[in-house]
C-alpha cells in the first residue's frame, strides 16, 4: 500500500474520531505542557526515475567514469533501473520498484501557549522506517548489481508552532534536524569479482519539515495526523570491486586494478504520513 492510497483511510479515521472532541467545551489549558506520543504510518520514497549507479574506475574519488571492456565498449550499455531485479537483466529479472512500508516511533515534547490561540514548543523523536530504496545496474556480461538502503532508525529534534482556534484542536507546522543510521546492502549475480562495502551503516545528518493537526479526545488524550518530508545526506557509501577470480582483462580492473561504484543520488528523500496518539500531562 502506498502513502497516497493510505491517506484517504487515515484522514477518514481521524475525522471520525475527532468529531466528538470538537464539541467539547473550549479550554485554554490544552496544548500547554509536556506530552508523550506514539506514531505509526506509511513511508513513501521520493520519485527516483532515471536513477543510476556511477563508477570511479581510477579510484581518485571522482565519479562519472565509464567502465569499458578490453575492446573499448561500454560494459554497462544495457543500462539501469530505479529498483531491484531478480536476474541478470531486465528481460530475465524485471525491475521491481522501491518498497514503501510502515514506519513507527515515539516522541516526548513540550508545548507552551504563547497567547490564547498560539502554541509553540519542541519535541524529541525516535523513529524507524521499513521502506527501502534500490538502484540496479546491468552489465553486458550479463550480470546485475543492486545497491539498497533504508533508515535503520532516526533521532530527530524538531520545533513546532501552531494555532488552536477553540482550545481543543491544534493546527501546526514542524521542522528541525535529524540524524539517521542508514543501512545499505549490496547484491550481485557477478561471481567472479570481489566486492567490499565501504562506509556502511553510518549516522547521517538531515532535516524534516511538515505539519499536522491534533485534536483532544479527553483532557489528557489527543489523536492527530501528520505529514513529514525527510531528507538525509548519503554520499559516503560505496562498493569497491576487486579482482577475485576475474582475469586481468575484466572491465572493472583495466584502468587501476579495481573500481568503486555507488548510487548517483547521494541523498535519501522520503515522505511520511502518520497517525499520532498523545498523552498530555
Amino acid at each position: 500500500m502506498s502513502i497516497f492510497r493510505a491517506a484517504p483511510f487515515l484522514t477518514a479515521a481521524f475525522a471520525t474520531l475527532a468529531t466528538p472532541a470538537l464539541a467539547q467545551s473550549n479550554r485554554d489549558s490544552h496544548f500547554n505542557g509536556p506530552y508523550v506520543s506514539a506514531t505509526i504510518g506509511m513511508g513513501a520514497l521520493g520519485h527516483d526515475t532515471g536513477e543510476t549507479i556511477e563508477f570511479d574506475t581510477n579510484q581518485d574519488g571522482t565519479y562519472g567514469d565509464t567502465v569499458n571492456t578490453a575492446a573499448g565498449a561500454n560494459a554497462f550499455s544495457p543500462g539501469f533501473c530505479n529498483g531491484q531485479t531478480g536476474g541478470n537483466s531486465i528481460a530475465t529479472g524485471g525491475c521491481k520498484q522501491d518498497d514503501n512500508h510502515i514506519e513507527y516511533g515515539g516522541r516526548v515534547g513540550y508545548d507552551r501557549r504563547m497567547s490564547s490561540n498560539f502554541v509553540a514548543g519542541g519535541l524529541f523523536e525516535v523513529s524507524k522506517s521499513t521502506s527501502r530504496d534500490f538502484t540496479t545496474a546491468f552489465s553486458s556480461t550479463p550480470a546485475s548489481y543492486t545497491i539498497g538502503r533504508k533508515i535503520d532508525y532516526a533521532l530527530s529534534l524538531r520545533a513546532r508552532a501552531g494555532y488552536t482556534p477553540g482550545g481543543g484542536a491544534l493546527f501546526y507546522v514542524t521542522g528541525g534536524g535529524s540524524f539517521a543510521k542508514i543501512k545499505h546492502d549490496f547484491r550481485t549475480t557477478n561471481t567472479a569479482n570481489a566486492f567490499t562495502e565501504v562506509n556502511d551503516n553510518k549516522m547521517k545528518f538531515g532535516y524534516q519539515v511538515g505539519g499536522g493537526t491534533e485534536v483532544m479526545l479527553t483532557d489528557s488524550v489527543s489523536l492527530g495526523i501528520e505529514y513529514l518530508y525527510n531528507h538525509y545526506q548519503d554520499g559516503s557509501y560505496y562498493v569497491n570491486v576487486g579482482r577475485g577470480t576475474a582475469p586481468a582483462t575484466n572491465p572493472f580492473l583495466l584502468r587501476s586494478g579495481a573500481t568503486n561504484m555507488r548510487t548517483a543520488e547521494d541523498n535519501l528523500d522520503f515522505h511520511s504520513l502518520r497517525g499520532t496518539l498523545s498523552f498530555h500531562f
